[in-house]
């Protein structure tokens, strides 16, 4: 009997709508995982329903209302337009479905399709070129979730990060060039990475050392001095410590420091999302120019990125080739 193949290329989840209520339904399942808020269920419970989601949830769907496409939130947006640009790229090698760990479509809808279509072996394929515990390891826990029903759990292979490929480093150079990039003497590229707990990393999770290897390989890709790009983390949360140095710091600070031409690019987002057209885009310029800077540039997400879809069918069809031997 011959194996058929499917691919789940998996991203973290957006709420359905950009109102409090489509937030607070995202936010309650992603902010319940363990992985996520570290925090004991019985103690994280009543505070993040009694008071974290009644705080947030009209302030993040305000946030959401100013990015929200006409198709729907970016995220998901952008994440179809990966799904439909590998299927072309691979055509009837494999199956291409698209997954959230979180909200819809769900991981266990995308399994109940290639199911339906006979598929045996699974390439479970994070969407974040970094691992993290965070979201790389929530991905396989969903993944056990959805396979403790199945009476016949099928062979699966997690590609657990992706920042390393050569192709992929390269497609992230590719699209700082594109933007405008041109390493004069006064402009900065930033990289931002989506931060974690500093006590994650200090528990092991490889995450920030991954970020600092992929800048450092773009950097080398564009030819940059160590003085022409700095790294930083964004989207901290909480009152905890998280792993330095902070974006929204450093943002403040550079034009003091005399650097006031900023292009920013955030390498742990496969697609723009809030926290690159939001966070980024909107309030990190703002941020930037209010503190004296004077050009401030974000470069978008790799995408649908020709380049970066040819690297992802590239990983694709090593793991095809092991299967079908």
């Amino acid at each position: 009997m011959t194996e058929k193949q499917g691919v789940i290329l998996v991203n973290l989840g957006t709420p359905s709508e950009a109102t409090p209520s489509g937030v607070r339904a995202f936010l309650q399942e992603f902010l319940m995982d363990k992985r996520v808020v570290g925090i004991p269920h019985l103690l994280w419970w009543p505070l993040l329903n009694g008071i974290v989601l009644p705080l947030r949830c009209k302030r993040v769907a305000h946030a959401y209302q100013q990015i929200w496409l006409a198709e729907g939130s970016p995220l998901l947006v952008y994440s179809q337009a990966q799904q439909k640009a590998l299927q072309t790229l691979l055509g009837g090698q494999v199956i291409v479905e698209l997954a959230m760990t979180y909200g819809q479509p769900s991981l266990q809808d995308a399994w109940r399709r290639l199911k339906a279509q006979g598929v045996t072996q699974i390439l479970l394929l994070p969407l974040y070129p970094q691992y993290s515990s965070t979201t790389t390891a929530s991905v396989a826990d969903a993944w056990q979730r959805v396979m403790a029903n199945e009476h016949h759990v099928p062979s699966y292979t997690l590609l657990g990060q992706h920042y390393q490929f050569p192709a992929y480093i390269k497609a992230l150079a590719d699209s700082v060039r594109r933007e405008g990039f041109a390493a004069n003497w006064d402009d900065l590229l930033l990289f931002s990475f989506h931060g974690i707990p500093e006590q994650y990393a200090e528990r092991g999770d490889p995450y920030p050392q991954q970020c600092k290897e992929t800048a450092e390989a773009v950097a080398r890709e564009l030819g940059l001095s160590a003085s022409q790009w700095q790294l930083s983390f964004q989207s901290r949360f909480g009152k905890q410590k998280w792993v330095e140095p902070y974006t929204d710091t450093l943002l403040r600070q550079l034009p003091a420091q005399g650097k006031k031409r900023l292009y920013v690019v955030c390498p742990a987002f496969s697609v723009d999302c809030l926290e690159t057209l939001e966070e980024i885009a909107e309030e990190g310029k703002e941020t930037f120019l209010q503190a004296g800077g004077e050009f401030f540039h974000y470069i978008p997400a790799l995408n649908a990125d020709p380049g970066y879809m040819q690297a992802l069918a590239s990983l694709i069809r090593h793991w095809l080739s092991r299967v079908q031997c």
